[in-house]
């Protein structure tokens, strides 16, 4: 096995150096719009994983029909929102709006993404929406079917319909010459390492465009019980799992985080401005760290009931905003652990404390610029 292939995607660090007019309107003190916006479409989902921080984030559901993400899109479209992911806090694949939505952000040339646990899609659905798609990543944390069923929270006939769906997705890309990136994602608790080789056998076997592997959050109190001083101890499986990869599958670990043991390096806020969370129920929050209702003093909006246009250009959005990035937060004891936004954080943290300038990027852009 190859364990020299230089990686293709940019799975463990930040892409916003790359839109730097943006950085440059947030610095002149604009009310800038997101450049990515990580949604659900729903608050549903059909599987039970012991790792999941959606179940931490329980607020009011409000249904996201048709009209409300028509309306949602055309904002983002006219704003400059470049990036919208189906990921959040719900299993998206189960709303009615799921493919409408995919297809007419695409039309409106938001780069569009999708992350699910892969069981609901079948091929006629696929073969529909990944001409759309920058990305479609699978959320799948073991690579046996026993194991699976274990940590996923469904029955093990479950792992063979998803590995049977990732075949579907290469098929189609390969099929249909899509510049779509097929990927598997898994979410490692350290009691789950055995789980770790066999995974990324499993991708080796089923061809997709890489497997990443990554820490699971906790909350400031630790909800989930993570104990981060384990994934030191993982270390060479994780090297090994790496060594998988070849000129066309990518193992990629997200040792930045996993190395961090849950710590930040930062204490203000900086990335909501340009990355936000909406929540399947429509709730617009800096993060989805804050989505609970014991949060509720950083809930923006709802798609729902105000039009996405207007909350962003509301004093409450930009209340928010700046508070997050005053001293008055401190993102090392107010917030849960690694966050979405935690890579950004760190470059614009830096950036304020002089160690980063804004020349012009130098060689290829990376895939996917617009999902920072």
């Amino acid at each position: 096995m190859k364990t020299n292939v230089d990686n293709k995607l940019i799975l463990d660090a930040t892409k916003i150096y790359w839109h730097q007019e943006r950085i440059k309107e947030w610095e002149e003190g604009k009310r800038i719009a997101p450049i990515t916006i990580d949604m659900a479409l729903t608050r549903a989902c059909n599987y039970g994983c012991h790792f999941c921080y959606a179940r931490l984030q329980e607020n009011d559901r409000f249904d996201i029909t048709e009209e409300v993400i028509e309306n949602f899109l055309v904002d983002c479209a006219e704003m400059g929102v470049k990036a919208i992911s189906l990921v959040s806090d719900g299993e998206s694949t189960l709303s009615p709006v799921y493919e409408y939505t995919i297809i007419r952000g695409s039309e409106l040339g938001i780069s569009m993404a999708v992350a699910t646990h892969g069981y609901n899609t079948r091929y006629e659905s696929l073969e529909r929406i990944l001409p759309h798609l920058t990305y479609l990543r699978v959320n799948i944390s073991a690579g046996e079917p026993k194991r699976y069923a274990e940590i996923m929270g469904v029955k093990e006939s479950y792992f063979h319909q998803v590995v049977e769906n990732i075949k579907d997705m290469v098929e189609i890309k390969k099929k249909n010459n899509l510049d779509v990136t097929i990927g598997m994602q898994m979410v490692l608790m350290p009691e789950d390492a055995d789980q770790i080789i066999p995974l990324a056998k499993l991708g080796k076997e089923i061809r997709p465009d890489y497997l990443v592997i990554k820490h699971t959050s906790d909350s400031e109190d630790g909800a989930l019980g993570v104990d981060y001083s384990k994934y030191a101890a993982l270390d060479s499986l994780l090297h090994e799992a790496e060594a998988y990869s070849d000129e066309e599958y990518q193992v990629s670990v997200k040792w930045s985080k996993i190395n961090s043991e849950g710590k930040r390096s930062y204490q203000q806020c900086y990335a909501p401005p340009f990355q936000i969370q909406i929540s399947g129920s429509g709730l617009i929050a800096p993060c989805g760290m804050f989505f609970n209702e014991k949060y509720s003093r950083f809930h923006i909006g709802n798609i729902t009931q105000t039009r996405f246009k207007d909350i962003v250009a509301s004093d409450k959005y930009w209340e928010v905003m700046n508070h997050l990035a005053s001293p008055n937060f401190d993102a090392q004891t107010m917030c849960g652990s690694l966050c979405l936004q935690h890579k950004v954080n760190e470059f614009l943290d830096d950036y304020k404390k002089g160690k980063h300038s804004l020349s012009i990027p130098t060689g290829p852009k990376p895939q996917h610029l617009n999902f920072i």
